[in-house]
Protein backbone atom coordinates (compact mmCIF):
# COMPACT_ATOMS: atom_id res chain seq x y z
CA UNK A 1 0.00 0.00 0.00
CA UNK A 2 1.21 3.68 -1.16
CA UNK A 3 2.85 5.66 2.03
CA UNK A 4 2.49 9.36 2.11
CA UNK A 5 4.90 10.97 4.67
CA UNK A 6 4.38 14.17 5.94
CA UNK A 7 5.35 17.14 4.13
CA UNK A 8 4.89 19.62 7.28
CA UNK A 9 5.54 18.10 10.52
CA UNK A 10 8.11 20.05 11.98
CA UNK A 11 6.88 22.84 10.62
CA UNK A 12 3.07 23.68 10.52
CA UNK A 13 3.34 21.85 13.55
CA UNK A 14 4.84 19.76 15.98
CA UNK A 15 7.33 16.80 14.70
CA UNK A 16 7.04 13.74 17.48
CA UNK A 17 4.18 12.27 19.00
CA UNK A 18 4.43 14.08 21.61
CA UNK A 19 5.12 17.17 20.86
CA UNK A 20 1.90 17.34 18.83
CA UNK A 21 -0.59 16.32 21.46
CA UNK A 22 1.04 18.84 23.54
CA UNK A 23 0.62 21.33 20.62
CA UNK A 24 -2.84 20.53 20.09
CA UNK A 25 -3.85 20.51 23.73
CA UNK A 26 -2.58 23.80 23.90
CA UNK A 27 -4.45 25.26 20.85
CA UNK A 28 -7.93 23.90 22.63
CA UNK A 29 -6.73 25.64 25.88
CA UNK A 30 -5.49 28.51 24.47
CA UNK A 31 -7.21 32.31 25.23
CA UNK A 32 -8.21 31.85 21.28
CA UNK A 33 -9.38 28.74 21.65
CA UNK A 34 -12.39 26.80 23.50
CA UNK A 35 -10.52 27.38 26.44
CA UNK A 36 -10.77 23.66 27.68
CA UNK A 37 -10.05 19.96 25.88
CA UNK A 38 -12.80 18.43 23.89
CA UNK A 39 -14.86 15.49 25.22
CA UNK A 40 -15.36 13.11 22.71
CA UNK A 41 -18.70 11.57 22.26
CA UNK A 42 -18.84 8.26 21.82
CA UNK A 43 -21.28 7.31 19.01
CA UNK A 44 -22.09 8.25 15.50
CA UNK A 45 -22.38 12.09 14.39
CA UNK A 46 -25.72 13.46 15.57
CA UNK A 47 -25.74 16.43 13.67
CA UNK A 48 -22.84 18.07 12.23
CA UNK A 49 -22.05 17.52 8.50
CA UNK A 50 -19.83 19.92 7.51
CA UNK A 51 -16.66 22.59 8.73
CA UNK A 52 -14.73 25.19 7.47
CA UNK A 53 -11.49 25.25 9.62
CA UNK A 54 -8.18 27.08 8.97
CA UNK A 55 -4.81 25.73 7.79
CA UNK A 56 -2.06 28.26 8.58
CA UNK A 57 0.78 27.13 11.26
CA UNK A 58 -0.61 25.68 14.28
CA UNK A 59 1.15 28.68 16.35
CA UNK A 60 -1.46 31.14 14.32
CA UNK A 61 -4.61 29.26 13.24
CA UNK A 62 -4.64 26.47 15.64
CA UNK A 63 -7.12 27.73 18.29
CA UNK A 64 -9.80 28.71 15.95
CA UNK A 65 -9.93 25.48 14.31
CA UNK A 66 -9.42 24.28 17.55
CA UNK A 67 -13.28 25.77 18.01
CA UNK A 68 -14.58 23.25 14.65
CA UNK A 69 -13.00 20.40 16.89
CA UNK A 70 -14.36 21.00 19.91
CA UNK A 71 -17.66 20.93 18.51
CA UNK A 72 -17.13 18.07 16.06
CA UNK A 73 -16.10 15.88 19.19
CA UNK A 74 -18.80 16.70 21.46
CA UNK A 75 -20.75 15.58 18.30
CA UNK A 76 -19.78 11.96 17.85
CA UNK A 77 -17.21 10.24 15.61
CA UNK A 78 -17.19 9.88 11.68
CA UNK A 79 -16.51 6.94 9.59
CA UNK A 80 -15.50 9.03 6.79
CA UNK A 81 -13.87 12.16 6.29
CA UNK A 82 -13.60 13.90 2.76
CA UNK A 83 -10.90 16.98 3.08
CA UNK A 84 -11.26 19.48 0.44
CA UNK A 85 -8.36 21.79 0.61
CA UNK A 86 -7.01 24.26 -2.29
CA UNK A 87 -3.35 23.69 -3.71
CA UNK A 88 -1.18 25.77 -2.90
CA UNK A 89 1.92 24.12 -4.64
CA UNK A 90 0.86 24.54 -8.42
CA UNK A 91 1.22 20.41 -8.62
CA UNK A 92 -1.06 18.28 -9.82
CA UNK A 93 -3.93 18.37 -11.95
CA UNK A 94 -6.89 20.85 -11.45
CA UNK A 95 -9.34 18.87 -9.47
CA UNK A 96 -7.30 15.96 -7.81
CA UNK A 97 -8.40 13.28 -5.53
CA UNK A 98 -6.21 10.23 -4.40
CA UNK A 99 -8.14 6.98 -3.97
CA UNK A 100 -6.25 5.06 -2.31
CA UNK A 101 -2.86 4.02 0.14
CA UNK A 102 -1.84 5.21 4.17
CA UNK A 103 -0.99 9.12 4.88
CA UNK A 104 1.44 9.28 7.90
CA UNK A 105 1.64 12.28 10.56
CA UNK A 106 3.70 12.23 14.18
CA UNK A 107 -0.39 10.65 15.81
CA UNK A 108 0.01 7.23 13.28
CA UNK A 109 -1.36 6.60 9.85
CA UNK A 110 -4.60 6.74 8.43
CA UNK A 111 -6.24 5.08 5.58
CA UNK A 112 -7.93 6.53 2.56
CA UNK A 113 -11.76 5.34 1.98
CA UNK A 114 -11.42 3.67 -1.41
CA UNK A 115 -14.93 2.70 -1.63
CA UNK A 116 -15.68 6.54 -1.47
CA UNK A 117 -13.20 7.78 -3.14
CA UNK A 118 -14.45 5.39 -5.96
CA UNK A 119 -18.04 6.61 -5.61
CA UNK A 120 -16.58 10.07 -5.94
CA UNK A 121 -15.11 9.59 -9.42
CA UNK A 122 -17.94 7.45 -10.70
CA UNK A 123 -20.40 10.85 -9.85
CA UNK A 124 -18.06 13.68 -11.34
CA UNK A 125 -16.59 14.01 -14.56
CA UNK A 126 -13.99 17.12 -13.48
CA UNK A 127 -11.97 15.30 -10.47
CA UNK A 128 -8.50 13.28 -12.08
CA UNK A 129 -6.58 10.95 -9.52
CA UNK A 130 -3.85 12.31 -9.20
CA UNK A 131 -1.07 11.66 -6.17
CA UNK A 132 0.96 14.50 -7.04
CA UNK A 133 -0.93 17.04 -6.24
CA UNK A 134 -0.88 15.96 -2.58
CA UNK A 135 2.57 15.19 -2.00
CA UNK A 136 3.24 18.92 -1.01
CA UNK A 137 0.13 20.05 -0.34
CA UNK A 138 -0.43 21.50 3.44
CA UNK A 139 -3.79 22.57 3.66
CA UNK A 140 -5.22 18.71 4.17
CA UNK A 141 -2.68 17.71 5.98
CA UNK A 142 -2.32 19.80 8.67
CA UNK A 143 -6.30 18.85 9.13
CA UNK A 144 -5.53 15.12 10.28
CA UNK A 145 -3.28 15.77 13.19
CA UNK A 146 -6.46 17.24 15.34
CA UNK A 147 -9.22 14.40 13.89
CA UNK A 148 -6.36 11.69 14.72
CA UNK A 149 -6.10 13.47 18.59
CA UNK A 150 -10.09 13.07 18.47
CA UNK A 151 -10.36 9.58 16.70
CA UNK A 152 -7.09 8.01 16.37
CA UNK A 153 -7.60 5.57 13.40
CA UNK A 154 -11.05 4.72 13.54
CA UNK A 155 -11.87 6.93 10.39
CA UNK A 156 -11.34 6.84 7.30
CA UNK A 157 -10.58 10.07 4.60
CA UNK A 158 -10.76 11.12 0.93
CA UNK A 159 -8.70 13.94 -0.05
CA UNK A 160 -9.05 16.24 -2.78
CA UNK A 161 -7.61 18.93 -3.83
CA UNK A 162 -8.57 22.45 -5.81
CA UNK A 163 -6.06 23.83 -8.29
CA UNK A 164 -9.41 24.86 -10.28
CA UNK A 165 -11.71 26.57 -7.97
CA UNK A 166 -14.81 28.08 -10.72
CA UNK A 167 -18.08 28.06 -9.42
CA UNK A 168 -19.53 25.53 -11.08
CA UNK A 169 -16.91 22.87 -10.77
CA UNK A 170 -16.89 22.87 -7.16
CA UNK A 171 -20.30 22.64 -7.27
CA UNK A 172 -20.28 19.27 -9.06
CA UNK A 173 -17.07 17.69 -6.69
CA UNK A 174 -19.63 18.65 -3.94
CA UNK A 175 -22.72 17.11 -5.53
CA UNK A 176 -20.79 14.04 -6.17
CA UNK A 177 -19.11 14.05 -2.33
CA UNK A 178 -22.71 14.23 -1.18
CA UNK A 179 -23.98 11.26 -3.38
CA UNK A 180 -21.11 9.18 -2.09
CA UNK A 181 -21.83 10.00 1.41
CA UNK A 182 -25.31 9.66 1.35
CA UNK A 183 -26.94 7.17 4.33
CA UNK A 184 -23.00 6.89 5.67
CA UNK A 185 -21.78 8.33 9.22
CA UNK A 186 -19.68 11.48 6.79
CA UNK A 187 -18.35 14.31 7.21
CA UNK A 188 -16.58 17.19 5.18
CA UNK A 189 -13.82 19.75 5.93
CA UNK A 190 -13.25 22.74 3.85
CA UNK A 191 -9.31 23.57 4.62
CA UNK A 192 -9.46 27.29 4.00
CA UNK A 193 -7.86 30.86 5.07
CA UNK A 194 -9.60 34.11 4.85
CA UNK A 195 -8.11 37.50 3.93
CA UNK A 196 -4.25 37.53 3.54
CA UNK A 197 -1.75 40.03 4.21
CA UNK A 198 -4.13 43.09 5.04
CA UNK A 199 -4.03 45.20 7.85
CA UNK A 200 -6.61 43.96 10.56
CA UNK A 201 -9.36 46.20 10.38
CA UNK A 202 -9.68 45.71 6.43
CA UNK A 203 -9.28 42.00 6.77
CA UNK A 204 -11.79 41.69 9.44
CA UNK A 205 -14.50 43.73 7.32
CA UNK A 206 -13.58 41.59 4.16
CA UNK A 207 -13.43 38.33 5.87
CA UNK A 208 -17.27 39.06 7.95
CA UNK A 209 -19.07 39.38 4.27
CA UNK A 210 -17.64 36.40 2.96
CA UNK A 211 -18.45 34.32 6.64
CA UNK A 212 -22.20 36.13 6.61
CA UNK A 213 -22.48 34.37 2.97
CA UNK A 214 -21.35 31.04 4.24
CA UNK A 215 -23.63 30.88 7.60
CA UNK A 216 -26.42 31.59 5.06
CA UNK A 217 -25.38 28.25 3.22
CA UNK A 218 -25.34 30.24 -0.51
CA UNK A 219 -22.57 29.52 -2.53
CA UNK A 220 -23.17 31.52 -5.42
CA UNK A 221 -23.66 34.67 -3.20
CA UNK A 222 -20.28 33.81 -1.49
CA UNK A 223 -18.43 32.75 -4.69
CA UNK A 224 -19.73 36.41 -6.06
CA UNK A 225 -18.74 37.90 -2.39
CA UNK A 226 -15.17 36.65 -3.02
CA UNK A 227 -14.89 38.39 -6.38
CA UNK A 228 -16.66 41.51 -5.95
CA UNK A 229 -14.51 42.50 -2.94
CA UNK A 230 -11.19 40.96 -4.14
CA UNK A 231 -11.14 38.70 -0.62
CA UNK A 232 -7.99 36.83 -1.18
CA UNK A 233 -9.13 33.70 0.77
CA UNK A 234 -7.38 30.79 -0.53
CA UNK A 235 -9.98 28.24 -0.23
CA UNK A 236 -13.11 29.42 -1.81
CA UNK A 237 -13.61 26.45 -4.29
CA UNK A 238 -13.33 24.12 -1.36
CA UNK A 239 -15.59 25.89 0.78
CA UNK A 240 -18.25 26.43 -2.46
CA UNK A 241 -17.84 22.49 -2.07
CA UNK A 242 -19.02 22.13 1.50
CA UNK A 243 -21.55 24.11 1.07
CA UNK A 244 -23.26 22.52 -1.74
CA UNK A 245 -22.30 18.69 -0.10
CA UNK A 246 -23.45 19.89 3.60
CA UNK A 247 -26.92 21.24 1.95
CA UNK A 248 -27.57 17.95 -0.09
CA UNK A 249 -26.25 16.47 3.46
CA UNK A 250 -29.56 17.99 4.80
CA UNK A 251 -27.58 20.46 6.62
CA UNK A 252 -30.70 23.37 7.79
CA UNK A 253 -28.03 25.73 9.84
CA UNK A 254 -24.15 27.02 9.48
CA UNK A 255 -22.57 29.01 12.67
CA UNK A 256 -19.55 30.90 12.43
CA UNK A 257 -17.33 29.44 15.82
CA UNK A 258 -14.88 31.81 16.01
CA UNK A 259 -12.68 34.42 13.94
CA UNK A 260 -9.41 36.12 14.04
CA UNK A 261 -6.52 36.68 12.42
CA UNK A 262 -2.89 35.83 12.73
CA UNK A 263 -2.94 39.83 14.23
CA UNK A 264 -4.69 38.34 17.42
CA UNK A 265 -1.96 35.66 18.13
CA UNK A 266 1.18 38.25 17.26
CA UNK A 267 0.49 41.43 18.00
CA UNK A 268 1.12 43.05 14.37
CA UNK A 269 -1.87 44.00 13.10
CA UNK A 270 -0.51 45.77 9.99
CA UNK A 271 -0.89 42.69 7.88
CA UNK A 272 -2.76 40.27 8.89
CA UNK A 273 -4.11 36.45 7.52
CA UNK A 274 -7.69 35.69 8.96
CA UNK A 275 -8.70 32.58 10.23
CA UNK A 276 -12.57 31.53 10.86
CA UNK A 277 -14.31 27.92 12.01
CA UNK A 278 -17.85 27.29 10.82
CA UNK A 279 -19.93 24.27 10.98
CA UNK A 280 -22.86 23.67 8.90
CA UNK A 281 -25.40 21.05 10.59
CA UNK A 282 -28.85 19.37 10.58
CA UNK A 283 -30.05 21.82 13.09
Amino acid sequence: MKLRHPSQAGMFYAGTDQALRAQIEKCFTHKLGPGKLPEIAERKLQTIIGLVCPHAGYMYSGPVAAHAYHDLAADGNPDTVVLFGPNHTGYGSALSLMKDGVWRTPLGDLEIDSVTANLILKESSVIDVDDSAHAYEHSIEVQLPFLQYLYGSTFKFVPICFLMQDLESCREVGRAVATALSGKNGLVIASSDMTHYEPHDRAEQKDMLATEAIVKMDEELYFSTVETHSISTCGYGPTVAAITASKLLSARKARLLCYKTSGDVTGDYASVVGYASISFAKA
